[in-house]
């Protein structure tokens, strides 16, 4: 039997109850909270496998060190990727919206949009528009040699912040990213 360990976290006076009057979030707390790893491995392992990459594992260790970070954005309210120095070898995506506005499969959705300007090749040069910026949550998304994720969202009244984490790290320079193409 496989045990979920998950943290959701809001802060401030907006208690994870409010969660559960949302739209995004439909259902008690608990419900979501027990169906978050699966939702959000659902939500990367479909954009895997549009490019023929197998599944990844959820890894309830990434999600307990994306549940401090993202505690910590929604308690300062700064939006900016951790300090690369203290998760070596451990990729991250991040991203932050109005409060209870959007599922949890529209979050990971804005990063999978990136594979329209998406191409084949040498990181960072895999972008139709030369940034490769504009496909980097894609990237480390499909990128091949990361097997396990683990995310967490803490709120706080105004905003959501998602983090993933992902083992081991993609987006590395100079590195293939070669994937089959099944459609846009």
């Amino acid at each position: 039997m496989t045990h979920w360990r998950i943290v959701i976290l809001n802060v401030g006076t907006a208690l994870l109850a409010t969660a559960a009057s949302t739209a995004a979030m439909a259902g008690s707390p608990s419900t979501f909270a027990s169906q978050f790893p699966s939702r959000m491995l659902a939500a990367h392992n479909v954009a895997r496998a549009q490019v023929g990459l197998a599944g990844l594992v959820w890894d309830p260790d990434l999600g307990t060190a994306a549940a401090a970070y993202a505690q910590q954005m929604a308690i300062t309210g700064q939006f900016q990727h951790s300090d690369r120095r203290a998760r070596p070898g451990i990729g991250e995506n991040l991203w932050m919206g109005t409060h209870g506005a959007f599922s949890v499969e529209a979050m990971v959705g804005g990063w999978a949009s990136e594979r329209r300007q998406f191409v084949p090749g040498i990181f960072p040069n895999n972008s139709r528009s030369g940034n490769w910026a504009d496909v980097g949550h894609y990237t480390q998304m499909i990128w091949p040699t990361t097997t396990r994720v683990g995310c967490a969202l803490a709120s706080n009244a105004r905003t959501d912040y998602l983090v993933c984490r992902y083992a081991p790290a993609g987006n590395i320079d100079g590195r293939a990213v070669q994937v089959a193409s099944r459609g846009h």
